[in-house]
């Protein structure tokens, strides 16, 4: 299994902004989509959004238009930037490459996740 490497989080007010990011070797010459999701204490993990090999982006609709995902193909590594923030937008966060989108992209193990917190 190959790990994955998320980090850039931390505490925020408020209105703040963060970037996190996540690093998967190989994942841009497998043509992997990627997905973000993120887990709040007491609930199930949510997905969050995603960027398609292709750079299409979807988000689930709380973050339309404060969170915005990009990916850097010779880093390998996927980017969530994100502003406007809300208490209700801590959680732990995660990525993981899309194991539906091509072959080699299910043997990507989950990361650690890395931590935001908002407080108002």
């Amino acid at each position: 299994r190959v790990q994955l490497v998320e980090s850039g989080g931390g505490s925020v007010q408020a209105g703040g902004s963060l970037r996190l990011s996540c690093t998967a070797p190989g994942f841009t010459s497998k043509g992997c989509d990627i997905v973000w999701y993120r887990e709040a204490p007491g609930h199930s993990r949510e997905w969050v959004g995603g960027i398609s090999h292709d750079g299409r982006e979807t988000y689930t609709d709380s973050v339309k238009g404060r969170f915005t995902i990009s990916s850097d193909a010779a880093r390998d590594t996927s980017y969530l930037q994100m502003n406007s923030l809300k208490p209700e937008d801590t959680a732990m966060y995660f990525c993981k490459p899309d194991s539906n989108t091509g072959r080699g992209c299910g043997v990507y193990a989950w990361g650690q996740g890395t931590q935001v917190s908002v407080s108002s």
